[in-house]
């Protein structure tokens, strides 16, 4: 168990001290300084006065670290010919908040440079909030009204090609750094702009991380390792936030090196290791509203491709019908992720979703469909404790009359909270030995009996 996963906790180390060297390179102390009045003042004066003497176009036009060393270096000279009386680290201060100001997201840049933060969400100009380690806290980050925030919000869908007003008040798009973002304007928001980011998460956690979390265990995670080498179909659900994409990411990395992979996804989130990776992204319509790709036709295309495996990134849609087909007739091995509750509620939701196809299938076919491509049902959870963690792991049976039947092999036995309030529980086997367990030893995987006992220390 160790030997196989000790390179991940290697790998996650390193990202992190990577993670580490970028905030200093970018200037994290000074971005994260807590700005005053006065200060905020001086910054919107000194941002003025630069629109009126530079060349903007001209500025954007270069590299970002010309660009920068541009602005910071006409700050200063402003800032020396208006005697501000600021001390030489405020100054300097000032001068990295105007670079974000007219090159990256205002205000937001702060929060960006923060790696413990998840989420980003702002309600309108005076509210910004975070979610770090699970739990939602509201930070002293502000814009200077409503209409500063719109700028920021304009240059984020301009640059990827897209456009936000009245006429088309919705955006969804990503930054640079592979980040979503969704944006919702007036009149659909009724306190003014609403922004969300997801961040990209740049540190990649392997199983180990997980294990150390208290998001599953040793053994939990030497049985997904199994699942995916010997190419059964898995299907992750969980709520927004709950680390679906986290699980399918690190899953992934027990596939051989010499398959190749084909991933679909709405926004590029996965990060796979493997040298062989085919990656496809949707692409929403213009402004005409011409020249959409749906997940639907990449799972189309995705077929001609030769794939070993698909990996979608969140089925969503009528190309749940696609992936279904794809499962059943030779591409074994597929994982994807689905918003559910439990893993019941899973299946219930692909069953939907196959209908969104414009198939008229009967009931019982439907069901006999994701009976026979899906395997494994993975379930997780975000707790009250802001842990996100595995409370479920079901295997697909089969059919009973018009029934799907599943049975649960390893659960979360939630137990209460403690004083801290952290959910305190512990992962149990149910006592049932799953019908893939016969495939796992035919291709050479053995798992010690005694794991799917329920006395057994998992």
């Amino acid at each position: 168990m160790n030997t196989i996963f000790q390179s991940k906790r290697r790998q996650a180390a390193e990202s992190s001290s990577l993670g580490v060297t970028e905030q200093r390179n970018g200037n994290f102390a000074m971005q994260m300084a807590a700005i005053s009045d006065s200060e905020q003042e001086w910054l919107y004066k000194l941002h003025e006065k630069l629109l009126d003497i530079m060349d903007l176009s001209l500025v954007s036009s270069l590299p970002e670290r010309d660009a920068r060393a541009q602005i910071r270096d006409t700050a200063h000279r402003v800032m020396s010919e208006e005697s501000v009386p600021l001390s030489a680290v405020v100054r300097q201060r000032l001068a990295v908040q105007l670079e974000n100001e007219i090159l990256g997201l205002g205000p937001l840049e702060t929060l960006m440079a923060d790696a413990s933060v998840a989420d980003i969400l702002v309600n309108g100009y005076k509210s910004v909030y975070v979610e770090r380690h699970g739990k939602l806290e509201r930070t002293d980050v502000r814009f200077r009204d409503n209409q500063h925030l719109m700028n920021i919000i304009d240059r984020i869908v301009s640059n990827v090609g897209r456009r936000i007003d009245e006429s088309s008040p919705m955006v969804d798009a990503r930054l640079q750094d592979g980040s979503r973002v969704n944006v919702i304007i007036p009149p659909l928001a009724l306190d003014g702009p609403v922004l969300s980011i997801r961040r990209f998460a740049v540190e990649r956690l392997g199983v180990d991380d997980l294990v150390a979390n208290g998001s599953l265990t040793p053994t939990v995670a030497e049985l997904l390792h199994g699942i995916v080498k010997t190419r059964l179909n898995v299907l992750i659900s969980g709520g927004t936030g709950s680390g679906k994409t986290t699980l399918l990411n690190i899953v992934s990395s027990f596939i051989a090196p010499d398959e190749r992979i084909v991933t679909i996804e709405d926004s590029a989130e996965l990060q796979l290791q493997q040298p062989h990776v085919a990656r496809l992204e949707t692409r929403p319509p213009n402004i005409e509203g011409r020249g959409e790709v749906t997940q639907r036709d990449l799972v189309r295309n995705s077929l001609r491709m030769r794939p070993d495996r698909i990996v979608v990134g969140e089925v969503r849609g009528a190309e749940a019908l696609d992936m279904l087909q794809a499962m059943n007739t030779g591409h074994d091995g597929s994982l994807t992720t689905i918003h559910a509750n439990t893993p019941r509620d899973a299946l219930s939701r692909v069953e939907t979703m196959v209908t969104m196809a414009g198939v008229n299938l009967p009931i019982r076919a439907t069901r006999a469909q994701i009976a026979s491509a899906i395997d494994v049902v993975v379930q997780l959870e975000r707790m009250e404790d802001g842990k996100r963690r595995l409370v479920s792991l079901q295997e697909v049976q089969g059919m009973e009359g018009d029934i799907i039947t599943m049975a649960e092999i390893f659960k979360f036995q939630r137990r209460g909270i403690d004083a801290e309030g952290n959910v305190v529980g512990q992962f149990q086997a149910t006592g049932i030995v799953p019908k893939f367990n016969e495939h796992l030893r035919q291709r050479g995987i053995e798992l010690d009996f005694d794991i799917f006992n329920p006395s057994a220390t998992l």
